[in-house]
């Protein structure tokens, strides 16, 4: 608990002393990385392997950008709208894609992404396709429990990003403590014997999916109210790709193994990017390097050789 704290703490001491270009960074890179603990839940503790997250994400942010822009929704109510969109697409995914498992569930999530980015194209009147959505300052300007709030101010965009980053950690780490979370990790490691021991395996599955999911459409309802936009891009493969990997490069099953792989990524990208056009060769050398002497992940290694307490 301690040194989750601490993450939380120096991120907040970092908008002190960072430019204003390291603040948006961190501000972009707190949002993503409330999309990679929720797909840690799935994939970490569940062990699913999910290539269909790129959806959920773009539940949240697509429902957030239209209930703004085209239902006429405040903020809050648009945030709010995206979350629940988010829960109740995850919950019928989860009820359909959970009927498969191993590598025929890894195709049905990847198959009904493609289909839910075919569908933000296809609806390109409303969605404008890859051109995008773009919500303008004046939506973004609201008052919220006597307060104005600009999500225009990087300094209020980035402690609300920091609010939320603490509060998905907060919520992963109680999932984890918790029966639920003992159980999520039974099934990952024998979800046969899982069910010998009289646990409704595919309930609890579907719990993870729908968890897994709404903190998805979380994130990207976050993503597209803070940085006012919603683009094709952000629902296409990569979008369902890149949870993954952050995952992985921090740690898959560490609570904040997540934070710290897309934290990493995203300074490998812009270090990579400031040398050489070839950023993406030096990117894979780089990761190749980290899964042989990390194999399990930067804090998953971690833990395993030194810190066996680590969540």
């Amino acid at each position: 608990m301690f040194l989750h704290l601490a993450v939380i703490a120096a991120l907040f001491l970092a908008q002190f002393a960072a430019s204003e270009y390291i603040v948006l960074m961190l501000t972009r890179i707190m949002v993503l990385a409330i999309f990679a603990i929720g797909y840690n839940l799935l994939f970490g503790y569940t062990g699913l392997l999910s290539l269909g997250h790129a959806m959920f994400f773009a539940t949240g942010l697509y429902a957030a950008a239209l209930g703004t822009t085209l239902m006429g929704l405040t903020v809050p109510a648009a945030f709010a709208f995206a979350v629940l969109a988010g829960l109740a697409v995850s919950l019928v995914m989860g009820v359909i894609t959970l009927r498969a498992s191993g590598v025929a569930f890894m195709i049905v999530t990847l198959m009904f992404s493609q289909a839910a980015f075919l569908t933000v194209l296809y609806f390109g009147e409303y969605t404008r396709g890859d051109e995008g959505i773009v919500i303008p300052d004046t939506i973004r300007k609201f008052a919220f429990l006597g307060f104005d709030v600009d999500l225009a101010n990087a300094v209020l965009r980035y402690n609300l990003a920091l609010a939320f980053l603490g509060c998905a950690i907060a919520f992963s780490l109680l999932i984890v403590r918790s029966r639920i979370g003992h159980i999520l990790i039974a099934i990952r490691e024998n979800e046969t014997r899982t069910s010998m021991l009289g646990y409704d395996v595919q309930r609890y599955k579907l719990a993870a999916f729908v968890m897994s999911g709404t903190l998805s459409a979380f994130s990207g309802a976050c993503y597209a109210l803070m940085f006012a936009y919603a683009g094709s891009t952000l629902a296409s493969i990569q979008y369902s790709i890149h949870p993954l990997l952050w995952t992985l490069l921090g740690g898959a099953s560490t609570v904040l193994g997540p934070v710290l792989g897309t934290g990493l990524m995203f300074v490998l990208v812009d270090l990579a990017s400031s040398y050489t056009n070839a950023n993406l060769l030096m990117i894979g050398v780089v990761l190749i390097l980290l899964v042989l002497f990390f194999p399990k992940g930067i804090l998953g290694t971690i833990r395993e050789r030194y810190w066996k307490w680590l969540p």
